[in-house]
């Protein structure tokens, strides 16, 4: 098997899954639109649709390329003919859906990914998937999917350490670089280029419409304080408004915090981590911060089990912040402070479950989150850690490789 490719077990098991979850919502098919959910469902992220019925045979439907998904698909593969026609083509390919064979023409309940779909082309599809039939539907199936993928199985939680491992490496193998003078930037792109000659895919995916993430957020002193869009705890000054969050051309210097939160795709899949350094000594407010991120971290830990809901978790980090007096910077600073803990992550950086107020799921075994106390100090810098887990049948089991603790240079 080629390296990155998914076993074809591991394709059946999520169809399987999907397909039960399909029955219980009451729901004939589902329509898998997005890239990155059709290398979940397919092991391939060609341009088409997969069509997963809830009982029988999915198939995914490609426009090109035709011979690269027929290559990497662990499902069957057949040409998109056209979209006005598509409807046609479902139903000769599923008559237990469209009709069962009895040559009647059924209206179908089909879900789809409607958090990530574009309106127009969710109009197209709409109309081509009816065929001008009264009844049929795409509904929202959004939170199928993102549910499912919230539980890892070992080749994916086997992907994500890969990760962690080579983030380990290029942040252990960039250090010598960070020194007075250097720039943002300059710390960056040796960590990228650590990270890209170790398999890096070079991107960090998002799910969320408009946010955008580069390898990660490195800032030092007050350019890291500086707000973004962005929904993370950090901003950065960045390389300009095309560009206004992370790294920029500013140059690091002695006695300040440098924020090194940086993450790698290895197969699709991303690992999340913070780490902070300083060329010299941090102010005793800042040092005491810092210490109070790693406080929440063993907080969170202990917490990190089966059956606690992620609100507790997070409600409990904001106890904690407030009886070290560090409520105004937790998590960023006044009005730009985000309201979690830590997110899911997998094959994309946003992922379920939240730790946040309003979120009150229980953790399962199989979740994978990136937990990561932050302070925020306006014109003076970030400070802070992240770790990623792997929720246990008896807690949580840190994936994150590289060594803890303030570095000081």
């Amino acid at each position: 098997m080629e390296i990155g490719t998914i076993a074809s077990e591991e394709v059946s098991a999520r169809i399987g899954r999907l397909q039960a979850r399909m029955l219980e919502a009451g729901i004939d098919a589902f329509l898998v639109t997005q890239h990155v959910d059709l290398y979940y469902f397919t092991g391939s992220m060609q341009a088409g649709y997969a069509f997963v019925p809830a009982a029988g045979e999915p198939v995914f439907y490609v426009r090109r390329s035709l011979e690269r998904a027929r290559r990497e698909s662990a499902i069957a593969v057949t040409a998109l003919t056209s979209l006005r026609g598509f409807r046609a083509q479902l139903a000769s390919d599923h008559p237990a859906v469209f009709g069962g064979g009895s040559g009647t023409v059924s209206a179908v309940n089909i879900a789809t990914e409607m958090d990530v779909l574009p309106a127009t082309t969710y109009a197209r599809l709409a109309e081509a998937v009816s065929g001008g039939v009264a009844g049929t539907a795409l509904t929202d199936g959004s939170s199928l999917v993102r549910g499912m993928r919230t539980i890892k199985s070992p080749w994916e939680v086997g992907r994500i350490e890969a990760a962690a491992q080579v983030v380990a490496e290029a942040l252990e193998a960039s250090l010598p670089v960070l020194k007075e003078g250097v720039s943002e930037l300059e710390l960056m792109a040796r960590l990228e280029y650590e990270m890209r000659i170790r398999g890096h895919i070079g991107l960090m995916r998002t799910r969320s419409y408009n946010m955008e993430i580069m390898t990660g957020m490195l800032g030092s002193g007050a350019a890291a304080a500086v707000p973004s869009a962005f929904d993370g705890p950090a901003g950065g000054l960045g390389l300009g408004p095309a560009a206004p969050q992370s790294t920029s051309r500013r140059t690091i210097r002695r006695d300040e915090p440098i924020l090194i939160d940086i993450g790698c795709c290895i197969d699709g899949y991303v690992i999340d981590q913070t780490r902070t350094a300083v060329i010299g000594s941090l102010a005793n407010d800042l040092a005491d911060a810092y210490a109070h991120s790693e406080r929440i971290v063993r907080h969170a830990e202990r917490l990190m089990r089966p059956g606690t809901a992620c609100d507790a978790i997070y409600a409990a980090s904001l106890k904690d912040a407030a009886h070290a007096g560090l409520a105004d910077h937790f998590m960023g600073f006044g009005s730009d402070q985000v309201k979690f803990l830590g997110h899911g992550i997998g094959l994309e950086v946003d992922e379920w479950p939240v730790l946040a107020r309003g979120f009150g799921n229980p953790l399962e075994p199989g979740m994978v989150l990136a937990v990561e106390p932050k302070f925020t100090f306006p014109g003076r810098g970030v400070v802070g850690i992240e770790n990623s887990y792997l929720i246990t049948d008896d807690g949580c089991r840190a994936l994150t490789k590289s060594p803890e603790g303030l570095i000081v240079l």
